[in-house]
């Protein structure tokens, strides 16, 4: 009964999103409104369909009585249910920041729930196709969002990010027509049947596998293809840059993981070891270059971009190395990499408001002046470097342990020597907060000299509420890994089998 539910995980955002354009012809307060009563409905429908996909195993829907491998088929199983659940609760929690942003219009918020419409269809489709729909989808909105903060460097960054995202869609869906030609279906579960009665050695399923991979490997931002990616974060809202570092490389990042290990199964790593090497060699550099373009950034949101594309690197090679434990570590590091880092947006963005810091050195003594949004942060930096007994860190050990299980050293080498990159560029902003004197952008927001404030600042209670949110929440996983992996265990012997 569940499982006819399951299209409206997709129905809901999408309706909402023409409900918000109507609801702006009649008053400004009508697309906010609209946007919140549909993400509340969309956090409640997305908890209840996936608890029931995690306790009673995976549910299935033929879009309009179309029977798969012929119609689209919507899949939940235990890591949809748990991507599917991040998406839905980020979103609402950012929502409150975006309004609190001002963006203004109902073009906005169309957008936004669009953005989320994408991201959830990627996450539950089991059509490749469908998912290269679904990804456009959520790459128009999130061209549009970056472009909503009304500059020329937002409207430059989200031109260089339609560009970058033009070609990644048009690689997937390259790699999507080998496959197509090579088998005769589209569906995922068909797929990885007919792709090895082909033969993994066959050009057809090798072009297929690198035009998809490279396809989704830009859109998760790793290196060399991640240059859309510190612009678009750095320029677009603050509310806007929370949602899409939380969110939009997460989902690609989780749809490579999903199209490598359900349509083209750990077999094909098996036949072809050179693939694996190479999306192992890839991830490595991202992991290592991010890190090291991270530490050379003076400006906190372009640090936070160019972290993520060496967190997106950990990611990358926790699903490459294929054991139990770096592909639980993989999902793990998932999920807290976009509590964390949408969290450190949230706090930047906050900050900023406040002060107008957007350097390293202008965030000097912010921590004595505000100690909540400053001891909030420090604690979602400490769990991003994978200090215990924060996500960050159970997500690292599990892709560090599936390494050195595989006989994979360097990987290890490489994830230590990343964490302390990391420790490395947050240490610094940590010092700067707790330790230095007050720069003069904080002494002007909390002695009152700010022409731009008007007078002594607070902290908005909302904004803080969301900080410390999740920073708790990133704690509390910590501690939750075990269960979570208790619950994923269907999921995963299903992803690991030959």
């Amino acid at each position: 009964m569940t499982d006819a539910f399951v299209p409206l995980l997709v129905a809901v955002p999408l309706l909402g999103a023409v409900l918000a354009v109507a609801a702006g012809l009649v008053s400004e307060r009508g697309p906010p409104a609209i946007a919140a009563v549909v993400l509340v409905a969309q956090t409640g429908l997305a908890g209840w369909i996936g608890s029931q996909a995690l306790l009673n195993g995976d549910l299935s829907n033929g879009v309009g009585g179309f029977v798969a491998p012929y119609g689209i088929e919507l899949v939940v199983d235990g890591l949809s249910a748990v991507v599917v659940t991040l998406v839905a609760v980020v979103s609402l929690a950012v929502l409150g920041y975006a309004v609190r942003d001002d963006p203004g219009g109902a073009a906005f918020y169309a957008a936004y729930l669009l953005l989320v419409t994408g991201l959830t269809g990627m996450s539950v489709t089991g059509d490749v196709f469908n998912l290269y729909v679904f990804l456009e989808i959520s790459g128009l909105a999130t061209y549009a969002l970056v472009a909503s903060a009304g500059t020329g460097r937002s409207a430059v960054s989200a031109l260089k990010y339609l560009l970058f995202g033009t070609v990644a869609a048009s690689l997937y869906l390259l790699g999507v027509g080998y496959a197509l030609v090579a088998t005769g279906t589209l569906n995922m579960a068909d797929l990885a049947v007919e792709l090895a009665r082909v033969g993994y050695d066959s050009p057809l399923v090798l072009a297929s596998f690198g035009f998809v991979v490279v396809g989704l490997a830009t859109k998760t931002a790793l290196f060399p293809l991640h240059t859309w990616q510190p612009d678009a974060y750095n320029d677009s809202p603050d509310s806007v840059s929370a949602l899409i570092s939380a969110l939009v490389s997460t989902v690609a990042a989780y749809a490579l993981l999903r199209l490598v290990y359900t349509v083209y199964t750990p077999a094909f790593f098996d036949a072809v070891p050179v693939a694996r090497d190479a999306i192992v060699v890839f991830a490595c550099l991202s992991i290592v270059v991010g890190s090291v373009l991270a530490v050379a950034q003076s400006e906190v949101k372009r640090m936070l971009a160019y972290s993520s594309v060496s967190q997106y690197g950990l990611v990358v090679v926790g699903l490459a190395i294929g054991t139990r434990a770096a592909l639980f570590g993989a999902v793990v590091h998932l999920v807290g990499h976009a509590i964390m880092k949408g969290g450190l947006f949230v706090a930047a963005g906050a900050v900023d408001d406040l002060t107008g810091a957007r350097t390293v050195e202008e965030y000097a003594g912010l921590a004595d002046r505000f100690p909540v949004l400053g001891g909030a942060s420090a604690v979602l930096m400490l769990a991003m470097v994978g200090v215990p007994p924060a996500v960050g860190f159970a997500g690292k050990w599990y892709i560090a342990l599936g390494a050195v299980r595989a006989g994979t050293w360097p990987v290890a080498a490489v994830i230590f020597v990343s964490t302390l990159l990391t420790l490395a560029y947050f240490a610094i902003l940590v010092e700067r907060m707790f330790v230095a004197p007050a720069s003069a952008s904080v002494r002007a927001a909390t002695d009152g000299g700010s022409e731009r404030l008007g007078g002594p600042a607070a902290p908005p209670r909302s904004l803080l509420a969301l900080i410390v949110g999740a920073a708790a929440v990133a704690v509390v996983l910590g501690f939750a890994v075990t269960g979570l992996e208790t619950a994923l265990d269907p999921t995963l012997d299903t992803l690991l089998s030959p």
